[in-house]
């Protein structure tokens, strides 16, 4: 599981996030999710830490807590929901071809 970390500097760097949760244990991984028109980050990372415990103890010391100018949201990370294509699916009410014959013209 990962830890999400929400309401970050448009200037913070992973290294940034890498030594303030090292406080709090081992990180294993932080990723920086940036805008893909732009490049510019997005204001919010995941970091993945050594154990359960650790990531416990980095949630509940950080969240809430001022870091560079900003009130941080520090959770659990929802797993990622799968985008499946939005079809439209059925026909829904509406003329069916049988009713079109009584139209007027």
């Amino acid at each position: 599981m990962s830890i999400y970390v929400g309401n970050l500097s448009y200037e913070v760097t992973q290294d940034d996030l890498t030594q303030t949760f090292a406080e709090y244990g081992s990180v294993k991984r932080v990723q920086l999710p940036t805008d893909r028109e732009t490049g510019r980050l997005r204001g919010f990372a995941f970091v993945e830490m050594g154990t359960d415990a650790e990531e416990t103890a980095a949630i509940e010391a950080l969240d809430g807590a001022e870091w560079m100018g900003r009130d941080l949201k520090v959770n659990k990370a929802k797993p990622r929901e799968e985008r499946g294509s939005s079809g439209g699916g059925g026909g829904g009410g509406g003329w069916s071809n049988q009713n079109r014959g009584s139209r007027r013209y």
